[in-house]
């Protein structure tokens, strides 16, 4: 029973998520298909060229927050997990609770509801680290927002993020699954970034602003 909770609780936090914010709030506020629109992608930068400010912040938002309540969810339901195999080892939750965050941000950008496209899965998974580990979360956000200042690229700035996310979970003395989640999360942004990083080498990544006319960003 405590394996198929387990079980559970992770298909839970991918499905949550898998919730196509940017697809939703395209379709309800202009009945677009953000996947047909700029660069393809459902998040919030694609929203903002494609929809608007408002919108944009608000998909930032619900993409933060679906993140967060991915860890939320593992740790509320971690002591019915525990009373299902009171064997189990503490030491499992963090694991557990790296899973279920790594799942919400795959689940992002590959939603099950829209065959299996999606975001870059920035936004989200900064909601996982504030749940997880808040101080890596700031310096994240704060590398992030120095580099789009710098740049005004959007792009550059999530890479910068994700990079800086990987060196804090081992400067603040994180736990060795958040260590491990926090590598993982990285790469995966990052990898997902390939086209964009592509065009940051051709000098055609567009700027805070500016429209986008690539598919793939």
């Amino acid at each position: 029973m405590a394996v198929l909770a387990i079980v559970l609780l992770l298909v839970a936090a991918y499905l949550l998520g898998s919730i196509p914010t940017g697809y939703l709030v395209a379709r309800w506020a202009k009945g677009i298909d953000i996947r047909q629109c700029g660069s393809g992608g459902t998040g919030a930068t694609n929203v903002l060229r494609t929809v608007g400010k408002g919108a944009a912040i608000a998909v930032l938002l619900i993409d933060l927050l679906k993140g967060l309540l991915a860890v939320l969810l593992a740790m509320a339901t971690w002591p019915q997990v525990l009373a299902l195999a009171p064997d189990l080892a503490p030491d499992w939750r963090p694991w557990i609770l790296m899973l279920a965050g790594l799942l919400a941000i795959v689940g992002h950008s590959k939603s099950v509801w829209i065959g299996f496209a999606g975001g870059k899965s920035a936004a989200s998974g900064l909601g996982v680290l504030l749940g997880l580990a808040w101080p890596v979360a700031l310096g994240a956000v704060a590398a992030f927002g120095l580099t789009l200042a710098l740049s005004r690229i959007v792009s550059l700035g999530s890479i910068a993020a994700a990079i800086a996310t990987m060196i804090l979970m081992v400067a603040t003395g994180q736990p060795l699954p958040y260590i491990v989640l926090g590598g993982l999360a990285a790469l995966y942004v990052i990898l997902r970034h390939r086209s964009n990083i592509e065009r940051l080498r051709l000098g055609t990544e567009p700027r805070l602003g500016q429209q986008s006319t690539n598919h793939g960003s």
